[in-house]
């Protein structure tokens, strides 16, 4: 199913608090400004594909949402909260790293053990079904994991947790195919048990079109466009470069334009020509 039909199927099912609200949210690091007077307003019930160019502050707006680093200005709320702004509201969120951080000594089956241990709210069964239709080994050693199974365990701990909103940072990246399609299945069947929300960071835009409904892109600290697929979709057409435009059209760039009638445009092209106008 094309992730742009998902989003009326699960907006009724998480939390009434929009996911992620920020108004001139802005960080520095030093003398460079990973972000900009940011502002954002993602709907609840959303997998939210966030997609940039390096350095574009995407992992530092997924940092500032899991509390793992406080902004410079501005204000930033997840779920209705300040970031981490208790245990309670931390269990509310799970993250999921790009490199997907395990214990390499400990088993698959002690990671579960303690993630019930630090959760209140764990899920064993669902823990133990996920690791299982995994095809993980209980016994087996992270540090012997393949990175497909890392990243599904890593999931693993951070779905059982039952979360209102899941973080997902370029969990696919370093994965094969085969993997990589496992893991989003997972992902996808993950949102939809717990009624949850989710953003993706990804460079992959076939994934993020195959799994999200809400868009972010991101270039130059600052948001380039956001909004629900399918209403982003239907506001672009593409139009060859010259051809005369209405007064009230924009062309963003090469032959994608906003606000006039033209042929369908693909969720590729429209994030690239955002991007490369950013560029530009």
């Amino acid at each position: 199913m094309p992730a742009h039909g998902r989003a009326g199927s699960i907006a009724g099912m998480s939390t009434l608090h929009a996911v992620l609200q920020a108004q001139r949210l802005t960080k520095h690091y030093g003398r460079r400004e990973a972000l900009a007077g940011v502002d954002l307003d993602v709907p609840p019930g959303r997998v939210v594909g966030l997609v940039g160019p390096n350095g574009a502050g995407k992992s530092t707006l997924l940092q500032l949402a899991c509390g793992l680093i406080e902004p410079s200005a501005g204000t930033l709320r997840v779920l209705g909260a300040r970031p981490a702004a208790d245990a309670a509201h931390l269990a509310r969120v799970g993250f999921v790293a790009q490199d997907a951080p395990l214990y390499a000594g400990l088993t698959v089956a002690e990671h579960l053990r303690m993630g019930a241990r630090m959760n209140t709210g764990w899920d064993d069964p669902m823990a133990r079904d996920r690791v299982a239709r995994a095809g993980l080994p209980p016994d087996q050693r992270a540090g012997r994991l393949s990175g497909g199974q890392r990243a599904q365990l890593a999931l693993t701990l951070a779905v059982a947790k039952r979360p209102e909103l899941l973080i997902l940072d370029e969990p696919a990246a370093a994965l094969d195919p085969l993997a990589r399609d496992a893991f989003l299945r997972g992902l996808l069947e993950s949102v939809a048990q717990l009624g949850a929300g989710a953003i993706l960071s990804s460079h992959l835009l076939a994934d993020v079109e195959r799994v999200c409904d809400h868009l972010i892109v991101l270039a130059g600290a600052r948001v380039q466009l956001a909004g629900d697929v399918a209403a982003l979709l239907a506001a672009h057409r593409r139009v060859p470069p010259g051809a005369p435009l209405s007064p009230d059209a924009e062309r963003i760039h090469g032959d994608v334009v906003r606000g006039t009638a033209g042929a369908p445009v693909a969720l590729a092209d429209l994030v690239l020509a955002y991007l490369n106008r950013a560029a530009r």
